[in-house]
């Protein structure tokens, strides 16, 4: 497939607290120092690119040195923590800014939903609004008006179309400028985590439309999301950025994984050596890992399927009895549930010296999908003494993939909880 977006040294400086740079005369070099072919004076100030905490200059790097290509076709995910950079890269894309550095080469017409109300004329109506985004991506009359309904059905606010956008409530509004971006015929899609305004099932929407563009249609399309089950079902690459640098670009579960190892310290696979064992002097963890049925180690797993969590650890004095414990979160903090191993024959028996593992296993159709964190603990339940709590031990990642043998049926709306059970139902007459 071919390149349709390039981007080389891409870099982008803010100063703070100043339009510009500050003064005229800054200014001034900075342009004369381009026309003779030099290095902008500007680009040596500052080195700082973590927005969060305060730098000694009042330069701040925004973005520094990105290089990456995207080919037609492909969704990319882009992800990071807040001030990571991902809505500056889009705004740079989108050419609603400019890069200080470097240089990016976009093929092909760019839709872009970037905030609520991006492009739109708030004194203009729903339906000239469609036309006007139209005219800027440079249709014609005749394409626009061939996608007009299309568009109008889509977004759900046929009834307030010749009404002026600046009375729509924030939903409308987003509902409105998705629906424009998504179905006018342009080659790259780019979609901020603006999606959060709409309702669940408006989201839902959305992602299958997007997913429709990138497949179906064989358009390109970049989503910023903090939402890992959206970037998984919906990107097959994904791009991490960090304190505006690009740290990974590749297949989407690989750069999830990198993220959670990141932002947690932890993956699907822990293993503990040297002074720095959790445990006592009874007791000590080895390894944890999360695994398919087969005991493969996996960071991703399919709503439906069954998932186990191996504890490996050594016991280093004979005699004891003891069992085991797991806490699993998401990645909002809330407990999901606490397990603790009360049906194993050996919770009663005194151990052996040696090494031994414990596995706990969660039924396919019982997690939500998201982001599961795990802790792991062994201790005496009576009178209660804990060996080791290694909290947030491994973190992998529940994703639905719309299969109808999941709690959710044939139904593709919203889907909250932090559980996801097949009940049982039974209907009778009366």
């Amino acid at each position: 497939m071919p390149t349709v977006i390039k981007a080389e040294n891409l870099s982008k400086a803010y100063q703070l607290g100043e339009i510009g740079t500050g003064t005229i005369s800054r200014d001034l070099e900075r342009f004369w120092a381009r026309v003779r072919g030099k290095e902008d004076p500007f680009l040596k100030i500052g080195e700082e690119n973590d927005r969060s905490i305060k730098g000694k200059s009042d330069v701040v790097w925004s973005l520094k040195d990105l290089n990456f290509d995207i080919e037609q076709g492909d969704a990319v995910g882009i992800i990071g923590r807040n001030g990571a950079g991902k809505s500056t890269l889009l705004k740079i894309l989108s050419r609603v800014t400019a890069p200080t550095a470097g240089s990016v080469k976009v093929k092909g017409r760019i839709a872009s939903l970037l905030e609520v109300g991006t492009g739109f004329h708030p004194e203009l109506s729903g339906k000239e609004n469609i036309y006007l985004n139209g005219a800027i991506l440079g249709m014609r009359k005749a394409e626009i008006k061939r996608k007009f309904d299309e568009i109008v059905d889509f977004s759900g606010v046929g009834r307030y179309i010749d009404t002026p956008v600046k009375r729509y409530s924030s939903g409308m509004y987003v509902r409105l400028a998705f629906a424009v971006a998504a179905h006018l015929e342009s080659e790259i899609l780019i979609v901020d985590e603006v999606l959060a305004v709409g309702d669940a099932e408006f989201q839902k929407k959305c992602l299958g439309k997007m997913n429709d563009v990138s497949k179906g249609e064989g358009r390109t399309v970049l989503f910023v999301s903090h939402n890992m089950d959206a970037i998984m079902r919906l990107c097959s690459h994904a791009i991490l950025l960090k304190n505006g640098c690009l740290t990974g670009y590749s297949q989407t579960d690989k750069i999830i994984d990198h993220y959670l190892r990141a932002d947690f310290g932890t993956t699907a696979i822990r293993k503990w050596e040297g002074k720095h064992i959790p445990g006592d002097g009874t007791v000590r963890l080895l390894e944890v890992f999360v695994h398919d049925e087969s005991f493969k180690p996996e960071e991703n797993f399919e709503i439906t399927g069954k998932i186990g969590i191996t504890i490996k650890y050594e016991v280093l004095k004979s005699g004891c009895v003891f069992t085991h414990g797991m806490n699993l979160f998401n990645s909002q903090g809330v407990n999901i549930l606490n397990s603790h191993d009360v049906t194993s024959a050996s919770r009663k028996q005194p151990r052996k010296i040696g090494k031994y593992s414990s596995t706990m296993w969660i039924p396919g159709n019982f997690l939500s999908e998201g982001t599961v964190i795990a802790g792991v603990a062994i201790f005496n339940p009576e009178p209660f003494y804990l060996h080791f709590q290694e909290a947030d031990a491994i973190a992998f990642n529940v994703f639905d993939n719309l299969n109808p043998e999941s709690a959710r049926g044939n139904y593709v709306g919203g889907f909250p909880g932090i559980v996801r059970p097949i009940l049982q139902w039974n209907t009778s007459s009366i």
